[in-house]
C-alpha cells in the first residue's frame, strides 16, 4: 500500500499501476531524452568541425565559384580580344597582301615595260649589226675593188693623188698650193706647196713603189721573206733617189721633198721594219709621211704660210693701228664735249626747277590774297635772268 495525498493506494490497484506505467513511460522518455541530448551534444561537438569544415569548403566551393566566373570572363575577353587582334592580323595581312599585289603588279608592269624597251632596242640593234653586215660585205667587195685598182700602176697612182688632194686641201688654204705641177724641168709634181723663202715651194709625191710591200705581205717561208724585204729596199731606195733629183730644185723648190704613202701599214712596216731606208730618206731631204703625219705636217706649213701673210701685211696693220688710234683719240674729245654738254644741261634743269618753286610760291600766295607778303618778299620780287642758252 501506498499513500498519495492522504490517500492509500494498493499496488494492484489500476490507477497506482496506470500512474506508475506512466511515470515509467516518463522515466523512460526523460532517460531517452536524456540519451538523446548526450548523444545530441556528441554529435554536435563531433559535427562541429565537419560543420567549419562545410562551412570552408562552402567558401572554397564559392570562391571557385567566383573564380569560375572569373575565368569565364577572362576567358570570354581573351576570347574577344584574340578576335579582335584576329580582325586585325587578317585586316593587316590582306593590306600587306594587297600592297604586296600591288608593288608585284607595278613591278611586273615595269619589267614588262623594260623588257619590251630592251626588245625593241636589241630589235634596232639587230637591225643596225644587219646593216653594218651588209656594209661590211658591201666595204669586203669595195675592198676588192680596192686590190684590183691598186694592182694597175696608174691606177695606183691616182688613188695615191686623189687621197692626197683631200689631205692638203683639208689642211690649207685654196691659193697656197698646186695640183700636178710643172717645174722647169718638165717633171710634173703631184702637189706642189708654195711656201714662202725660206724654204721655198715645197713638193709632195704620192706615188709609191706598192708591188713590193704586196710581195712582203705574201711571202710564205724565210726565203720569200728575205727576197721580198731585198727587193722592197731596193724599190723604196730608187724611188727616194727619183723624187730627190725630180723635185728637188736649186733656187726653184725647197731643199727638200715629201714621198706620201696613202697607207699607214706601209709607214708602220718601213719604221719598224726598215730604219736604214728612212735614214736613206733623211740623207737624201726625202722624208716619208702617211695620211696622219702628212697632215701634222701640212698643219705646220699653215702656221709658217699665216706668219708669212701676217708679216706681209704688217705694214698694212701699222697703218689700219694708226688710223684706230687717231679714232680713239677723236672719240675721246667728243665724249669731253658731251660730259660739258651734260654738265650745262644738268645746270640749267637745277635753276628751271628753282624757279618753277619761286613760281609755284607765288601762284599760291596769289591764290591766298597774300599782297602785302609778295610785297615784303624781296625773293619773290627778284628777277632771275635766265641763262643765254635759254635765251
Amino acid at each position: 500500500m501506498i499513500t498519495i495525498g492522504g490517500q492509500n493506494y494498493e499496488w494492484t490497484d489500476p490507477a497506482v499501476l496506470a500512474a506508475l506505467g506512466g511515470a515509467g513511460v516518463v522515466l523512460l522518455l526523460v532517460v531517452l531524452l536524456v540519451i538523446t541530448m548526450r548523444a545530441a551534444g556528441r554529435s554536435a561537438r563531433m559535427a562541429e568541425p565537419m560543420l567549419r569544415n562545410l562551412d570552408a569548403l562552402g567558401n572554397r566551393v564559392q570562391a571557385l565559384s567566383e573564380g569560375q566566373h572569373q575565368l569565364a570572363g577572362g576567358l570570354h575577353h581573351v576570347s574577344e580580344a584574340q578576335a579582335a587582334s584576329q580582325t586585325k592580323v587578317l585586316q593587316l595581312m590582306e593590306q600587306r597582301l594587297a600592297d604586296v599585289s600591288r608593288g608585284m603588279t607595278e613591278s611586273l608592269h615595269g619589267t614588262a615595260t623594260r623588257t619590251a624597251r630592251s626588245l625593241g632596242e636589241l630589235q634596232q640593234r639587230l637591225e643596225t649589226i644587219d646593216k653594218a653586215q651588209a656594209k661590211i660585205e658591201k666595204l669586203s667587195g669595195d675592198v676588192l675593188s680596192l686590190q684590183d685598182i691598186l694592182s694597175n700602176k696608174q691606177t695606183r697612182g691616182a688613188f695615191g693623188e686623189i687621197q692626197l688632194h683631200d689631205i692638203v686641201r683639208k689642211a690649207l688654204p685654196s691659193d697656197s698650193f698646186t695640183m700636178q705641177a710643172t717645174l722647169s724641168n718638165g717633171r710634173r709634181a703631184d702637189c706642189l706647196i708654195h711656201l714662202p723663202n725660206p724654204p721655198g715651194p715645197i713638193v709632195i709625191d704620192s706615188k709609191f713603189p706598192l708591188e713590193a710591200y704586196e710581195a712582203l705581205r705574201r711571202a710564205e717561208n724565210q726565203s720569200q721573206l728575205i727576197e721580198a724585204q731585198r727587193m722592197l729596199r731596193i724599190a723604196v731606195r730608187n724611188h727616194i733617189k727619183a723624187i730627190a733629183e725630180r723635185y728637188i730644185l736649186e733656187g726653184e723648190t725647197a731643199d727638200g721633198a715629201l714621198m706620201f704613202l696613202p697607207s699607214e701599214a706601209v709607214y708602220a712596216e718601213l719604221h719598224a721594219n726598215f730604219p736604214e731606208i728612212v735614214r736613206d730618206g733623211f740623207a737624201a731631204k726625202v722624208w716619208i709621211v702617211s695620211p696622219t703625219t702628212c697632215m701634222a705636217t701640212l698643219n705646220t706649213m699653215r702656221a709658217v704660210l699665216k706668219d708669212a701673210r701676217m708679216r706681209e701685211q704688217a705694214g698694212a696693220i701699222r697703218r689700219e693701228l694708226s688710223l684706230l688710234h687717231a679714232d680713239v683719240d677723236r672719240l675721246g674729245s667728243r665724249v669731253e664735249n658731251l660730259d660739258r654738254h651734260f654738265g650745262q644741261a644738268a645746270k640749267d634743269i637745277e635753276e628751271i626747277k628753282i624757279s618753277a618753286d619761286k613760281a609755284g610760291r607765288r601762284a599760291k600766295r596769289l591764290d591766298n590774297f597774300d599782297f602785302e607778303e609778295l610785297a615784303q618778299d624781296p625773293e619773290a620780287s627778284r628777277v632771275v635772268p635766265l641763262p643765254k642758252s635759254q635765251a
